[in-house]
């Protein structure tokens, strides 16, 4: 044990003298050691024992040189700070003297200003009550000018020992007012001030017609026209359309088991589908897709406007539900057959927890505000509309594709667990 502390912390070799000159400090625990270390805990430097068999055991430590990089940085953000508070200081000072001026410069009006110079009075005698760092713009002025001192002080040495920096932040905290401890002022409101901005932007949009004139015309009487413009309107506008209005283009497509995955199940009615752990025996049909769990409709649409739902309540950790071309491809697990990872389809997606939307690729993430059980499809063939609806959120839209649909169009499922099943509408 001798041995193997001798030559790291008692030899005299080109080693230590390196490490001395680089540090100048000593570990206040093991005088034959250099503190090559820095314990953010205790903010001391210690040496490579401390954190292993002495007080700093399982302390955070980094090395010294990197906190002492770290430590530039930051004391070169607070000079910022420091400097642009000072500007700000300086500037209410010098508006406070020109107001000052400006009340001196007229006596002519002391009897329209007696309303506000009692106000004024009455906040000069709380002000007595106030903490002295908060009475006077110049002691705010004079503190900062401090503070900026003592931080250059600090900086102005290339490699800052650490505990010189650890002193400094302990002066600068004694000259802060409890006030100032307790209430820190935010180093920027750009966060908030883009929150607001982005706030009041949505609301003026949305205020830019009225209520009552876009209930009556674009959600009573838009999907009973002929004009796809205007459906189009409604879709952008209303975020809960109500779901009778989508009934009356209601469909119930089966599913076709032909096109079908040999690890998965059809129902009688062909109206649910689920995973097996078994594949099926037999003559494997041109269309059916041979690798993903995958099933395409029976009906196709190819034209008008088609609403039909889909319960994926027990669909299990992943679930594709969607539409596609009769060319998708059928065999392998490549991206020409994979549902929306092509020009051929498009699709919503879940898997762990996330959401998303996809097309040739192209993907966009979707945050519904809970996991829906039923969705709702609406298409509008002629349109080239394709609409996902949250049907157990109260018809919550939850996304759009728009395309020029070239081929007829078939509902699309592809599991990973559990069922999928397509409920009868009236």
């Amino acid at each position: 044990m001798a041995n193997a502390a001798g030559p790291s912390g008692t030899s005299k070799g080109p080693g230590h003298v390196e490490s001395e000159n680089s540090y100048g400090l000593r570990c206040p625990e093991h005088d034959d050691r250099v503190a090559e270390l820095f314990c953010r805990r205790c903010r001391r430097c210690v040496c490579t024992l401390c954190p292993v068999l002495g007080a700093h055991r399982g302390h955070p430590v980094g090395l010294a040189l990197e906190e002492a990089v770290h430590v530039q940085k930051f004391i070169q953000e607070c000079l910022k700070q420091l400097a642009a508070k000072n500007q700000q200081q300086v500037g209410n000072r010098r508006q406070i003297e020109d107001t000052a001026e400006h009340l001196k410069a007229g006596p002519c009006h002391i009897v329209k200003l007696q309303g506000p110079l009692g106000d004024a009075e009455q906040l000069k005698g709380e002000a007595v009550h106030l903490p002295p760092s908060a009475t006077s713009a110049k002691a705010i002025t004079a503190k900062t000018s401090v503070n900026m001192e003592v931080l250059r002080r600090s900086h102005a040495v290339p490699h800052v020992p650490l505990q010189e920096f650890t002193a400094t932040e302990r002066e600068l905290k004694q000259q802060m007012s409890r006030e100032e401890l307790c209430h820190p002022v935010p180093q920027s409101f750009e966060p908030v001030k883009s929150f607001f901005k982005g706030l009041v932007e949505a609301m003026r949009r949305m205020l830019q017609m009225p209520l009552d004139v876009r209930l009556k015309e674009n959600m009573n009487c838009q999907l009973s026209s002929s004009s796809s413009t205007k459906l189009d309107f409604l879709l952008k506008t209303s975020f809960s359309p109500e779901r009778s209005l989508f009934l009356k283009y209601a469909r119930t497509p089966t599913l076709d088991p032909d096109t079908m995955h040999v690890r998965l199940r059809l129902s009688a009615d062909r109206l649910t589908v689920r995973c097996a752990l078994l594949g099926r025996l037999g003559p494997t049909p041109a269309l059916r897709f041979d690798a993903l769990w995958q099933v395409l409709g029976r009906d196709c649409f190819a034209a008008g406007r088609h609403y039909w739902e889909v319960d994926v309540q027990e669909a299990g950790a992943g679930w594709w539900v969607g539409v596609a071309y009769a060319s998708l491809r059928r065999h392998g697990e490549s991206a020409a057959a994979r549902l929306g990872c092509n020009r051929q389809s498009w699709c919503l997606k879940r898997y762990d927890l996330e959401y998303w939307a996809f097309h040739d690729c192209q993907r966009s993430r979707l945050q519904p505000h809970h996991d829906p059980d039923r969705l709702g499809i609406f298409l509008d063939y002629e349109a080239g509309i394709l609409s996902f609806y949250d049907v157990s959120g109260s018809m919550r839209h939850l996304h759009t594709f728009r395309a020029a649909f070239q081929e007829p169009l078939y509902p699309a499922l592809r599991l990973w667990e559990g069922a999928i099943s397509i409920p009868r509408l009236p």
